[in-house]
């Protein structure tokens, strides 16, 4: 069950009150280009209902963070970085990096990734 009950930018997307550059969508899962592309391809992944973070997810929610993963993979062959490499990302909590409290899994790839990222 979804955790968090306020309204983010992300869930704007999903209502089509503000636009951004669809590339998948599904009942439950909408992957968008993100607004400030730390690579090549830089695309979010975020369920359509609101849950705030990693941790907001519950035993139930296993069916739905099956498909964001699966979305990911199906993100990344559509953008044609599946087969030379991506990196899948997700931030919990302001100190990790997270800017929007609305999960959300990066999807990053085209060029080289160093690790550790910055």
């Amino acid at each position: 069950m979804n955790a968090a009950k306020e309204e983010t930018l992300f869930t704007r997307i999903v209502k089509r009150e503000i636009p951004a550059d669809i590339v998948y969508e599904t009942e439950r899962v909408l992957a968008f280009r993100d607004i400030n592309p730390q690579a090549p391809v830089h695309v979010l992944v975020i369920p359509k209902a609101l849950y705030q973070d990693v941790t907001s997810f519950q035993e139930d929610d296993k069916e739905l963070l099956g498909e964001l993963m699966l979305a990911c993979s199906e993100v990344a062959r559509l953008e044609g970085i599946a087969d030379d490499g991506f990196r899948i990302v997700a931030n919990k909590g302001g100190r990790a990096g997270q800017s929007v409290f609305h999960i959300h899994f990066h999807v990053l790839g085209g060029r080289d990734l160093a690790w550790p990222p910055g």
